[in-house]
């Protein structure tokens, strides 16, 4: 059990986790690899006081080794559904499942069109992690939809435990590639079923029969992982203490508004964390 739970590794969710530790309390940090932030495609960031100069990837290098030295527990693992059971959150992650008494959600800005039929069978028969819910399709054949980097690996996990798998991809095969999955590639996408579960998958008007679908991207949109979490415009709602419309989670960064910048990330994912060890000392006093 962790007293904070922090949902991405950018500037919102390092600094959120440093200054939870220094006010004492225990935080996790649960995000994906650098490589796969946006802002480690950055040329240069020349606006953030301190680090004059440099390349995304070496600002997000230097504020993943802070958390090192502070010891601060993290996990590089894509967080794909979190629930809320009132006095403590379980995040599922891979196949893992982390427990906090708290929640602080910094995954950045991920604009994500729903594809059709993504919610009405997700959970029958749509997943959005395949080492969580593979062992389900066994010998049964599941199309992939790989829109995430870790997607080819999730993939040929799948293929691993005996599945066929119809791997859809963006552009080219990729490097990492095993031969028993089918490539393809295609623009549009709808996710077919009966209305109880998935039957098959179309793409760009041809249509699969499959019998789940798994569709990976680098990140799950925030109300799809939290049921009840409030948008506006796509972006989590929050207040000046950077408090969402669920009880005892906050948020910070890119993923509550413009403008995407790293000082302001940075000092959102401050107040969030300050707040967050405000409402844990208030629910510990019975307040």
């Amino acid at each position: 059990m962790y007293d904070i739970l922090i949902i991405g590794g950018g500037p919102a969710g390092v600094s959120a986790a440093l200054t939870a530790h220094s006010r004492g309390r225990t935080p996790l940090v649960l995000s994906n690899p650098i490589e796969s932030n946006p802002l480690a495609r950055a040329e240069r960031v020349s606006n953030y006081p301190g680090m004059p100069d440099v390349t995304g990837q070496t600002m997000l290098e230097v504020m993943t080794a802070q958390l090192d030295v502070a010891g601060i527990e993290r996990v590089e693992s894509k967080v794909v559904q979190i629930m809320a059971l009132g006095d403590r959150f379980l995040c599922a992650a891979g196949s893992e499942v982390y427990e906090g008494k708290a929640l602080i959600l910094a995954m950045g800005h991920m604009p994500q069109r729903g594809l059709p039929g993504e919610q009405t069978y997700l959970g029958r028969g749509l997943s959005y992690c395949a080492t969580c819910d593979g062992m389900l399709y066994r010998q049964k054949t599941v199309a992939v939809l790989g829109f995430g980097a870790e997607a080819p690996e999730e993939a040929a996990f799948l293929a691993g435990i005996g599945c066929k798998v119809l791997y859809f991809g963006r552009g080219p095969k990729p490097d990492r590639w095993d031969d028993a999955m089918e490539y393809h590639q295609a623009a549009r996408y709808t996710i077919q079923g009966d209305g109880s579960r998935v039957t098959g998958l179309e793409a760009d008007g041809s249509l699969y029969a499959v019998e789940g679908v798994f569709l990976l991207r680098d990140s799950v949109v925030a109300d799809s992982l939290l049921p009840g979490l409030e948008m506006h415009d796509g972006h989590i709602g929050v207040d000046a203490a950077m408090a969402t419309s669920v009880p005892g989670v906050f948020a910070a960064g890119d993923c509550v508004g413009k403008p995407y910048q790293v000082a302001k990330a940075a000092g959102e994912g401050n107040i969030a964390a300050l707040s967050a060890d405000r409402w844990l000392t208030a629910s510990t006093e019975g307040v």
